[in-house]
């Protein structure tokens, strides 16, 4: 004969001792109460748990698919190299984290390696945080950018790893954008076609259109949209908040910068359109 167990989740088991407790010591009324506590609880449980998991999927997901861009063209250059060493020293990763930095680097960097299964439990735990999806995202970009040239093949895995975190379309092109690359050819499709390009040459107009996309923005954007876009992306990079919703705190520098970069933009932007 077949046995079925019964297996309770593990976010009621707060709210089933709290409502046990509760109905010994004040009948129904201290049932009610004591679920209501232990409801609190379990919350409060699967916060410090979510937390911790989105920090590590973030970590295996963005070392995996660093490896997976870098050897996108067929071959690891000494550039690429460096780039991900001097994250490393940026993120303050040394010890084991940093051999297992490398263990999953060299893992994106097999073939056969999957990609959108690697990005799955990352995407899976920060559904509702957005604003990790989007600090992944920048870090993946500015390696992307840290030769000065993005191949086809490396703009293609931009495009798979965009997609995968449903990164809305301008907030791509922007990010990319915001580090030279050319406006045009982003229109088509979804997030437009894989291609290869060198980070334009920096300009008084081009230093402009950067400043604009770090906001996510074009020059047509109203005095209005300028000010809101900032206070956005500020409260969304903001370190705390990013370590609280499960950002690994190693990655707050990199927050702190992005935040600067935010600044300095706008501070651009008010100066050329001379408001305050």
């Amino acid at each position: 004969m077949a046995t079925h167990s019964f297996n309770i989740p593990r976010h009621w088991w707060g709210k089933i001792i709290g409502g046990l407790l509760g109905l010994f010591r004040g009948g129904l009324s201290g049932a009610l109460f004591g679920i209501f506590l232990g409801h609190m609880a379990d919350r409060l449980l699967a916060g410090i748990t979510g937390v911790s998991t989105t920090k590590k999927t973030f970590f295996e997901a963005l070392f995996s698919s660093l490896g997976h861009l870098s050897k996108a063209d067929g071959q690891v250059t000494e550039t690429e190299i460096r780039m991900v060493e001097s994250l490393m020293q940026r993120m303050q990763i040394t010890g084991e984290d940093r051999q297992r930095a490398i263990r999953f680097f060299n893992r994106g960097k097999q073939a056969g390696f999957d990609l959108e299964a690697a990005l799955h439990s990352f995407v899976k735990y920060s559904v509702v945080r957005q604003d990790l999806r989007l600090m992944f995202m920048e870090i993946i970009v500015e390696a992307a950018f840290s030769s000065g040239r993005v191949s086809q093949e490396e703009h293609a895995v931009l495009l798979r790893i965009a997609r995968a975190l449903r990164i809305p379309r301008q907030l791509f092109t922007a990010m990319c954008q915001a580090r030279g690359a050319p406006a045009s050819g982003y229109g088509q499709g979804s997030y437009g076609q894989a291609r290869s390009y060198r980070a334009s040459s920096s300009s008084t107009t081009r230093t402009m259109d950067q400043a604009y996309a770090q906001l996510g923005l074009t020059r047509k954007a109203s005095d209005g949209e300028v000010k809101k876009a900032y206070r956005k992306l500020v409260s969304q990079y903001h370190p705390d908040k990013l370590v609280s919703r499960g950002l690994p705190e190693e990655m707050m520098n990199i927050a702190k910068t992005r935040v600067r970069e935010i600044n300095t933009a706008y501070d651009q932007i008010k100066q050329a359109r001379g408001f305050k």
